[in-house]
């Protein structure tokens, strides 16, 4: 490997929900700077897509059909991409699926299990098997890992309408924190970024509608949402060599939308 921290050749990061949007933008990135990317999504024309945008940086990525709500799709994933790499270094577990506007007393049992399903327990499971795998190399003497999840300021800012997604935001800030003083001893890092307004196909409604738009804006000091490849510098900055001593937080990428 070079010595350049920013160099990350012979790292491999898988990255869930990295077909599109903010996932793509951290894939595109990472590529860029040399690491193999897995990509992990559930819609095998958007994973081809994706995988050939990023192959134009060179280097050895692959893309696996794979449902995070379902574990054993996770395990079997895990495992097909350890039998193609031979490792992995990063596991950004990055999708998740939005809310939709609606009532707080009118969210049903079940739109509260799906939300957490994909949110909490999809991440919840991706991490698992990456961090069994980094403790069991760190075991032989190769102390290297990065956990990180794809939160949102939803989970910091009051998420009317939409609680159940700020909630399961919520969660990955504390399983960060704790996951975080767990596997330190492994050379593990876990941290977790939250995106403030970004255009992704998530957001794709409200992005298209005026009134939003003319209302929030002008709240966002850089007067403008985030882009896919605003999300590719923190991706790659807790992915190489510089972040090994900074693990257990979570980093505001908003335009400075909640400091105004």
């Amino acid at each position: 490997m070079s010595n350049h921290p920013f160099d990350l050749t012979g790292r491999v990061v898988v990255i869930t929900g990295g077909n599109g949007g903010l996932g793509l933008g951290m894939a595109n990135t990472l590529a860029e700077l040399g690491a193999s990317v897995c990509i992990w999504g559930r819609n095998p024309a958007k994973n081809a897509a994706a995988l050939e945008a990023i192959q134009k940086h060179g280097g050895d990525h692959s893309a696996l059909a794979v449902d995070i709500c379902d574990w054993d799709q996770i395990d079997a994933a895990m495992a097909q991409t350890l039998e193609k790499y031979g490792r992995v270094d990063g596991m950004i577990a990055n999708a998740g699926v939005g809310g939709g506007p609606k009532p707080f007393v009118q969210r049903t049992a079940q739109e509260w299990r799906d939300m957490l399903s994909a949110n909490v327990e999809g991440v919840v499971r991706c991490f698992q098997v990456a961090a069994m795998h980094m403790m069991e190399r760190a075991a032989q003497g190769d102390a290297f890992g990065r956990l990180i999840c794809t939160s949102s300021v939803a989970s910091i800012d009051g998420a009317a309408f939409n609680e159940h997604y700020g909630a399961s935001k919520g969660a990955l800030n504390s399983l960060v924190r704790a996951t975080a003083v767990e596997v330190a001893r492994h050379g593990i890092t876990v941290n977790a970024i939250l995106p403030g307004y970004a255009e992704s196909e998530m957001t794709a409604g409200l992005m298209s509608n005026d009134k939003f738009v003319q209302n929030v804006i002008p709240r966002i000091p850089m007067r403008r949402f985030g882009r896919p490849d605003d999300y590719g510098g923190i991706a790659s900055y807790l992915m190489s060599g510089l972040s090994s001593y900074h693990t257990g937080q979570c980093f505001v990428i908003d335009g400075g939308y909640t400091i105004y």
